[in-house]
């Protein structure tokens, strides 16, 4: 059993930044993949980035290519997700999943989710 939560949501203007956490429990953290995904409103949630349970393979939805990076802190627990150059089309519901799998950007093996966190980007 994995619980996660995400902190760090919240209003910035567009070019701005955030640096989101997700922080898990449990002792097995490091033996999973970790996700960022989110979710617009009227929208289906969608892949945002994925890093491999050692943080050594990292992937990116094309559209935060280059603007967004993911890693992790096994030590800690804890994954992140640094968004710069922030625009309106990435306000969403952020969420943090964990998958038992060496790494995927899909949703089907991601298994544990947290709550979500707001972020909004204003023009």
């Amino acid at each position: 059993q994995v619980q996660l939560v995400e902190s760090g949501g919240g209003l910035v203007q567009a070019g701005g930044s955030l640096r989101l956490s997700c922080a898990a429990s449990g002792r097995t953290f490091s033996s999973y993949a970790m996700g960022w995904f989110r979710q617009a409103p009227g929208k289906e949630r969608e892949f945002v980035a994925a890093i491999s349970w050692s943080g050594g393979s990292t992937y990116y939805a094309d559209s935060v290519k280059g603007r967004f990076t993911i890693s992790r802190d096994n030590a800690k627990n804890t994954v992140y997700l640094q968004m710069n150059s922030l625009k309106p089309e990435d306000t969403a519901v952020y969420y943090c999943a964990a998958a038992k799998v060496v790494v995927t950007t899909t949703l089907g093996p991601y298994d544990y989710w947290g709550q979500g966190t707001q972020v909004t980007v204003s023009s």
